[in-house]
């Protein structure tokens, strides 16, 4: 959901991974290193990537935006809930 909202905002580059081994786009090193920000939803998602990813994420920010990870893609809730907290992060 995020990754929709965001990428369709003027100079905004979004991509969205999960922490789970069965994401339809696993987190990557990869895809760690070529962000400037990393948002997360729970603070376990932190945990996971601090775990497994801690040298990419080295002087990178990571956000835990306190969203339960629990709400369908696009529910109407959630988007109102990125779209608040969001761009206090991030330079939108």
């Amino acid at each position: 959901t995020a990754e929709h909202i965001f990428s369709q905002w003027p100079g905004v580059a979004a991509l969205s991974a999960g922490t789970n081994h069965d994401a339809t786009t696993p987190v990557s090193s990869d895809l760690l290193e070529w962000a400037d920000l990393v948002l997360v939803m729970e603070k376990t998602h932190k945990s996971k990537l601090t775990k497994k990813f801690g040298a990419s994420l080295k002087g990178k920010p990571v956000i835990v935006l306190d969203i339960p990870d629990e709400y369908g893609y696009m529910q109407p809730e959630l988007v109102q809930l990125l779209r608040t907290k969001v761009p206090r992060y991030a330079r939108l």
